[in-house]
């Protein structure tokens, strides 16, 4: 861990003061950003204002001693700012400093803004998908939602009440009989002209309405359709529509929600709901789209010590005695400032917490929506937002309990193995693995942990060659070899890298509570590395670090207990301590289980997806010139997998957009 930078000399700080203030006294008074830096050039803190004059003399002309401003305000050493034309302009541009240049004071969340959606494809007879990413003004888009879960579950509605197709056009358009959501009365079979286009048409309608927020006029419809149908004796198709008044009845009882208390305002609104405990935050969204409350999202931000409650109040508000903000609103303006840039806002936000009035308007002027806020609400709006505490309550509750958690097993394995490292925090582990089926399609992992949490964003995948099929320590030796070869030559010459030194592969990270902060500084190996397997594997890695001038000592082996049981895992360490047999209720082996599952996950998962591409030949078609991803990418669609393309003529090839004869002439002759 970096130690903190030591104060500048007295006469230093006195001239840098001196010099601040005269920067400040010439600053204009009109709204942009300013960024405080330290003596050794790093950002401390980027902030907004309306007079740049008035917000930047707040932090050098106001006493700030024992508090958090007063903390960063002793370490500040130069001044940047940048004029800009209105504060809303200023909201955009100090957030995208934040996230790009992620300064120590601020309050940061990590930018994930990938939300799901439900998507009606344009079509004579449209279909639902589930969809993230890019909307194209071609389709209709519902949402966003806060997770999968909630996009499948209403598909799973209107398939149940609407009865709409989910399959996919090439599937529906070579439909000659109805499929089995046809028979458990999940879809209307339009595929074979079971439904009038008029009648689906219809339920499309309805489907759309009941998702923008009106389900009770719809249920209105299908009451009144279900009674025209008994009037004239076609009881059957009025009990179907029976059942599915049913389903929707009961879909919206269990929404909580009082229809006689929602408003026209109440269809679209964000619970924003903030919780500070232990040094961490919590900010849960909820979301509710066309009245219907879709379900909840926590968000757990950086820099809550550091950033809390930072910016300095101006004069004018010195003046009427106004309080320091608290943490939890410093984290939840934060979190509205840093979500909603490029990203659609509803026109009513519910909040926990009081914000600043400037900010919302900043914020509708950005969005280009009249954005409301109200943190005291009545009715409904008041049980969402209690729901949206009570799961902020619950969320931070459970990171602080796994955060406590995984503390206490990095401790446990530091004392187990009489690591020499003051601060566990700081403790990196590395950890290898190597998957083949059969020796096929050999490839092998390494997963780090580091800040007592799995760094997903470091994790590396290696394609082993030239290696006799299902020679694991051959495969192991290749990996070492490639791993430390150039991080060993770096440590031996001083040089400055930082630790990942091979080139990034796809981390495809596993669920689990929010990563610690991974390392970044001068080169350094690992303070553990753990490979999965026994004496054999921990010959081969000595091997390679004698051969590399590298400590053994680093090197322990997780070697199967009795019986290949679980908890009955020994450590067999390359320098020839003797090995080591943690309890089954260790924590110490709880981590180290950890990390070599994640490993072994890791690594099969990667070789599960080389071994397919190698057995259905999926990369062959890009390997003939001329054939890129699009192409590529088009013919499979076609033709339903590359089977269906070199099933092909040259005709059918040469009718895809792209492909022209003489290439669909080379594509029959790379496949035949």
């Amino acid at each position: 861990m970096s130690a903190s930078p030591s104060p500048a000399p007295p006469e230093e700080a006195a001239a840098a003061r001196q010099r601040l203030l005269a920067e400040v006294a010439a600053l204009p008074n009109l709204p942009g950003v300013y960024r405080w830096f330290d003596a050794q050039g790093g950002l401390l803190y980027v902030g907004k204002a309306r007079s740049l004059r008035k917000r930047v003399a707040s932090y050098l002309h106001r006493d700030h001693d024992g508090t958090r401003i007063g903390s960063m305000v002793s370490r500040i050493a130069r001044l940047e700012t940048t004029v800009v034309r209105s504060e809303a302009e200023a909201l955009l541009l100090e957030n995208n400093l934040i996230k790009t240049l992620d300064p120590k004071f601020n309050i940061l969340f990590r930018d994930d803004k990938s939300y799901p959606y439900l998507k009606l494809v344009s079509h004579p007879y449209p279909r639902m998908a589930y969809f993230r990413g890019a909307v194209d003004k071609q389709h209709r888009y519902f949402g966003p939602y806060p997770n999968a879960w909630a996009v499948k579950q209403t598909i799973q509605l209107m398939q149940k009440v609407f009865r709409l197709r989910t399959c996919e056009d090439t599937v529906f358009n070579h439909r000659s009989r109805p499929c089995l959501l046809y028979q458990i009365q999940r879809c209307s079979g339009p595929c074979v002209g079971l439904v009038a286009p008029a009648e689906y048409a219809r339920d499309v309608r309805d489907a759309e309405r009941f998702l923008m927020g009106e389900p009770h006029e719809v249920l209105n419809d299908l009451q009144a359709q279900m009674m025209a149908h008994a009037e004239a004796l076609e009881f059957e198709r009025a009990a179907a529509l029976r059942d599915r008044i049913g389903s929707l009845s009961r879909v919206l009882h269990q929404q909580t929600v009082d229809a006689s208390s929602l408003t026209s305002n109440d269809k679209d609104v964000d619970i924003l709901a903030v919780k500070v405990a232990g040094g961490r935050a919590c900010v849960n969204l909820a979301m509710v789209r066309g009245s219907r409350h879709l379900g909840d999202r926590a968000y757990f931000p950086t820099h809550v010590d550091e950033g809390a409650a930072l910016v300095a109040p101006e004069d004018d508000e010195l003046d009427i005695g106004a309080p320091e903000r608290s943490s939890e609103t410093a984290v939840l303006e934060a979190f509205i400032a840093q979500h909603y840039i490029g990203q659609p806002v509803p026109p009513q936000l519910v909040l926990s917490h009081p914000v600043d009035a400037a900010l919302i308007e900043a914020l509708s002027e950005t969005a280009g929506v009249r954005v409301r806020a109200q943190h005291a609400p009545r009715e409904q709006r008041r049980l969402w937002l209690e729901m949206a505490v009570q799961g902020a309550e619950r969320a931070l509750a459970r990171l602080l309990a796994e955060e406590g958690s995984a503390q206490a097993r990095t401790r446990a394995l530091v004392e187990a193995l009489d690591l020499d490292i003051a601060d566990p925090a700081a403790l990196r582990i590395e950890c290898f693995d190597i998957s083949h089926t059969a020796g096929e399609a050999t490839q092998a992992s390494c997963v780090v942990y580091e800040g007592h949490a799995m760094q997903s964003g470091q994790y590396r995948r290696f394609n082993v060659e030239g290696i006799t099929g299902g020679d694991d320590y051959a495969a192991m030796r290749q990996v070492l070899m490639r791993r430390y070869a150039r991080l060993a030559g770096m440590v031996a010459t001083g040089k400055a890298v930082d630790p990942v030194v091979e080139a990034p592969q796809a981390p495809d990270p596993a669920p689990g509570p929010a990563a610690g902060k991974p390392h970044r500084g001068p080169a350094r190996l690992p303070d553990l590395v753990l490979v999965d397997g026994g004496r054999g594997q921990v010959s081969m890695a000595r091997e390679v670090f004698e051969e590399l001038g590298l400590d053994i000592a680093l090197i322990v082996g997780v070697e199967k207990g009795l019986g290949r049981k679980v908890g009955l895992e020994e450590l067999v360490f390359a320098d020839g301590r003797p090995k080591v047999a943690l309890g089954h209720d260790s924590a110490a082996l709880m981590l180290v289980a950890q990390i070599r599952d994640e490993a072994h996950r890791f690594a099969i998962t990667g070789m599960r997806a080389r071994r397919a591409s190698v057995r259905t030949g999926g990369s062959r078609l890009e390997d003939i010139p001329g054939v890129g991803p699009r192409k590529r990418a088009r013919l499979l669609q076609r033709f339903g997998g590359l089977r269906g393309v070199a099933s092909a003529g040259v005709e059918d090839l040469a009718a895809v957009e792209g492909i022209s004869k003489d290439l669909a002439q080379e594509i029959y002759r790379a496949l035949h």
